[in-house]
């Protein structure tokens, strides 16, 4: 998602007046960093839905560029309280669906209601009650923490009093609170990334948009802010998440949808999806490069024979081969039997990267 996506979220109104189409919520307390939000705030319930469960709606969902279609209709679902993602590489087609959803690039075909309501009617309305973290960060350096909370409140006509006392709360959430007086351009990338969390939730937002939150970050970092994040899903806060990081869809979301080429390739929770495309465990066997593609055609051909077979699926990536199997032990046990000696080997539990290898025939690396 590009930077003006958050950017976008000025709305025009007289200072102290309730969005339009939006009703005020009343002023959170956000003095607990366990509550960076209102619990008492009232959300606006959706008007095209009885139970109000369903924020986002979206069928045949299409996005064009010219002669280019970057999404090709994708059908999904946001439901209240979730996290929701979107896994794919680069190119899939993941923010340009994340732009639509954020009223900032309109749909070329199919239906999509945001709240209840059309995003191209009505984009303002929707996007006052949307939370914003691009994938890049699009934070003022020159001005200290908490006057970019401050600017970014106003975006939304926010009293200065309002923004103070939700600041207090969101800098104490994001482990900010000692770090408020100092300029932007001291703190580390991931001091940043929960920075722009925290400006993305200064108008209590109802859904969280958040567009490759962890690219960049050190393995700490992407830890420090799945807890966050985490956080705010358990006090029902709905996210919507696009990432190539398929540990990272496994530790946040509660449903997701694969992307490839603009199309969804499956849709369901990490653990569905696992169990259905893939087996428990995976042998990951390494060879030398000059024995590698001969290793490989025998393990593809004792695989072939379901007799004594070690592996359900066998596929041969450049660097190594993986063994897809119920038994990781007794699968390199055959391998060993047929006179293979792996430089090295491990056993792992199948991920979300099997899942989409199974499905595109490559990994999310690729």
């Amino acid at each position: 998602m590009s930077p003006d996506v958050g950017d976008s979220h000025a709305v025009q109104r007289r200072e102290g007046q309730p969005r339009q189409g939006v009703p005020s919520r009343g002023v959170a307390k956000l003095r607990h960093a366990a509550n960076p939000l209102s619990a008492t705030s009232a959300r606006k319930p959706m008007a095209s839905s009885a139970s109000g469960l369903t924020l986002v709606h979206a069928r045949g969902l299409t996005k064009r560029y010219g002669d280019f279609t970057a999404v090709d209709r994708i059908d999904f679902d946001l439901i209240r309280g979730e996290a929701f993602g979107f896994l794919g590489p680069n190119g899939a087609g993941k923010s340009s669906t994340m732009r639509m959803i954020g009223c900032v690039s309109p749909p070329s075909a199919g239906t999509l209601r945001i709240l209840g309501l059309d995003p191209v009617a009505d984009g303002p309305a929707i996007r006052a009650r949307l939370g914003v973290v691009p994938q890049d960060d699009t934070l003022d350096v020159e001005l200290t923490v908490s006057e970019n909370l401050l600017i970014y409140g106003r975006y939304f006509g926010l009293r200065r009093d309002v923004i103070r006392e939700r600041a207090g709360g969101l800098l104490d959430f994001v482990q900010l609170s000692d770090r408020a007086g100092d300029k932007v351009e001291s703190l580390s990338g991931g001091m940043k990334r929960r920075l722009t969390i925290a400006r993305s939730l200064i108008n209590e937002p109802e859904i969280l948009l958040l567009d490759e939150p962890t690219t960049g970050l050190d393995p700490q970092a992407r830890h420090a802010l799945w807890d966050r994040l985490f956080r705010l899903k358990q006090q029902g806060v709905s996210l919507i998440l696009t990432t190539h990081y398929m540990d990272e869809a496994e530790q946040l979301c509660d449903r997701l949808v694969v992307m490839n080429a603009g199309h969804v390739a499956a849709e369901g929770s990490p653990r569905e999806l696992i169990g259905r495309y893939s087996t428990p465990e995976v042998l990951e066997l390494r060879f030398s490069l000059d024995g590698h593609e001969q290793a490989a055609e025998k393990i593809a051909r004792l695989a072939r024979d379901s007799s004594r077979g070690p592996a359900e699926r066998v596929e041969v990536l450049p660097d190594r081969v993986l063994l897809y199997t119920s038994d990781g032990a007794a699968a390199l046990a055959g391998v060993r039997a047929i006179g293979l000696v792996p430089l090295t080997t491990l056993t792992r539990r199948s991920t979300m990267e099997d899942v989409f290898l199974q499905l595109t025939g490559r990994s999310l690396g690729d």
